[in-house]
């Protein structure tokens, strides 16, 4: 099972990238951080399709048999380098496949309409948007150590345990479809 998760957050450090980096060092899942991504600003150009750095994104996310999505919420929404990155993708990367949410938040109500937002989007990709997602807010972070909270940790290990089920489960239905 490959399992991918990306960092959605513009900011060469941040929050969005503490969880990212918790996930796939703990799990060993392959990490694409967009913050220093060298995919341009979609414009819908056929030349852009020829860019080495959206081809290999293209690939990446096509390969893998699950997702984890990872955003800041900026301005009720998802982070735009995330938004932009997605832009680049379709069905081909995305169909039926399980795919996880989490938002990382100022603190207050934040949170839920990134995850809303993701989820749209995400959707309008053919992905499986699972219904198990996570907002993390300021207080589940221990800022001077980049580490998350122990209770932040266990919300984690269960949304990454229900991808992974959701994967297994998946890869047994096309496996069943295969030889019928």
């Amino acid at each position: 099972m490959k399992l991918l998760v990306i960092s959605g957050g513009p900011r060469s450090f941040g929050r969005s990238k503490i969880v990212a980096n918790f996930i796939a060092n703990k799990y060993g899942i392959e990490l694409i951080d967009l913050s220093n991504s060298l995919i341009p600003l979609y414009d819908g150009t056929i030349e852009q399709n020829e860019l080495d750095a959206v081809q290999l994104w293209r690939e990446k996310v096509k390969a893998a048999n699950g997702v984890l999505v990872i955003s800041p919420e900026y301005h009720n929404g998802m982070s735009g380098v995330l938004k932009n990155a997605l832009d680049f993708l379709g069905s081909d990367q995305f169909s039926n496949k399980p795919v996880s949410l989490v938002a990382v938040a100022g603190g207050g109500k934040g949170g839920i309409n990134a995850l809303n937002n993701m989820r749209i989007v995400l959707r309008g990709l053919y992905a499986n948007v699972l219904p198990k997602q996570l907002v993390l807010d300021p207080d589940h972070f221990q800022m001077e150590r980049k580490k998350v909270t122990d209770p932040a940790a266990q919300s984690i290990d269960e949304l990454v345990k229900q991808v992974s089920l959701y994967v297994r489960a998946w890869e047994h239905v096309k496996a069943e479809e295969a030889v019928s």
